[in-house]
């Protein structure tokens, strides 16, 4: 498989939620770089209720979507978030049947949801990563700090390398940090 087309096998990093929007973030399985994708609110909350281990008296979108694919005799193998186009993320949920494999596009969010309920795999294409600002995933306790600072200040314009013509810097410039700003006091 050429290596932009590789499927790279990710897990849950950590989802973040505010009053607007909610943020997943995507790590390599055997690597360490981080993938942020904003999803919806209640994409969120269905991912979150998952891994909380709530038990609610009815379904969910997810969990009925689910139920009819299991009811109709299909798998869930596998969920891939698999190209971004104009900003946006692209995904894949693969199903199987007696050997029949069927792909259905979905949005990240949606396949992610469906993924957690499943219990199947998710990927990313080598080339997302390629064309996306990826975060390293922090070592050191000085990185962790760095880390958690540099999040509650990115937004979702910052994952992409190209935005309306605009190359984000690289080179020796990009790396240095600018100066604690200066009060009047001082």
């Amino acid at each position: 498989m050429p290596k932009k087309d590789r499927e790279i096998e990710v897990k849950i990093y950590s989802l973040a939620t505010t009053l607007t929007e909610s943020t997943i973030f995507l790590e390599e399985a055997e690597g360490n770089r981080l993938l942020p994708i904003w999803i919806g609110l209640s994409e969120g909350q269905a991912i979150a209720i998952r891994f909380s281990g709530v038990v609610l008296p009815r379904p969910l979108t997810h969990d009925l979507l689910l139920a009819v694919i299991k009811s109709l005799g299909w798998t869930v193998t596998k969920v891939s978030v698999s190209d971004i186009k104009d900003n946006t993320f692209y995904a894949e949920i693969r199903i199987s049947k007696n050997g029949k494999e069927h792909v259905i596009d979905s949005r990240p969010s949606d396949a992610i949801a469906l993924a957690v309920r499943a219990g199947c795999s998710i990927y990313v294409n080598e080339s997302v990563f390629e064309r996306c600002q990826v975060l390293t995933k922090p070592i050191t306790e000085d990185e962790v700090t760095k880390f958690k600072e540099d999040l509650k200040h990115l937004k979702p314009e910052d994952i992409f390398k190209d935005i309306q013509g605009k190359t984000l810097p690289s080179g020796p410039e990009a790396s240095e940090e600018p100066g604690p700003e200066k009060t009047d006091d001082e």
